[in-house]
């Protein structure tokens, strides 16, 4: 409820923004970022400023190639968590043209359910009860595709990066 008040009173409904902004940052994200910046060395800031690099040269030039495997772990868990958004996608997005594919898969779905609800059991109707059916697998399979192409490409870094950033104990 406050999240949906907050996106009203600031005017995003019907913009990509409703769904964006109130997940932007993600406490347990933070944390595995945080825990994993905690556990790069001092000594390497040190030598980096003995050498003469600058803060900003110093992150970009040392910790920034550190912490890609955090970093794509990030990326994986973001991507999963915007690509699987149903919830805000329903409820702050009323233009058709706008509303995200888990949307789109659920209002697909559920017509083809009510489709097959009404049918009577018929042989003919049956054999043609089997075309719903292969739409709603194609439309699961169209919308798992794009993360099962690029989780294989970060999953090395997604592994080491979990178990960097873990918190030891």
């Amino acid at each position: 409820i406050p999240t949906y008040m907050t996106v009203k009173t600031m005017g995003l409904f019907d913009s990509m923004w409703a769904l964006i902004l109130p997940t932007l940052v993600d406490t347990f994200l933070l944390i595995i970022l945080v825990s994993f910046m905690r556990e790069l060395p001092y000594e390497l800031e040190e030598a980096a400023k003995v050498e003469g690099c600058s803060n900003f040269g110093t992150f970009l030039r040392i910790f920034l190639p550190l912490s890609l495997p955090s970093l794509a772990t990030l990326t994986i868990f973001y991507a999963v968590q915007y690509w699987n958004t149903f919830m805000p996608g329903l409820l702050y997005i009323q233009d058709r043209t706008k509303m995200t594919l888990q949307v789109k898969l659920y209002q697909v779905l559920s017509s083809f359910s009510d489709a097959l609800d009404s049918t009577s059991l018929n042989a003919a109707q049956d054999v043609a009860n089997v075309l719903p059916e292969n739409v709603k697998g194609a439309t699961v399979v169209v919308s798992v595709l794009p993360i099962l192409i690029v989780y294989p490409m970060l999953q090395k870094y997604f592994i080491k990066g979990v178990a960097i950033g873990a918190v030891k104990g």
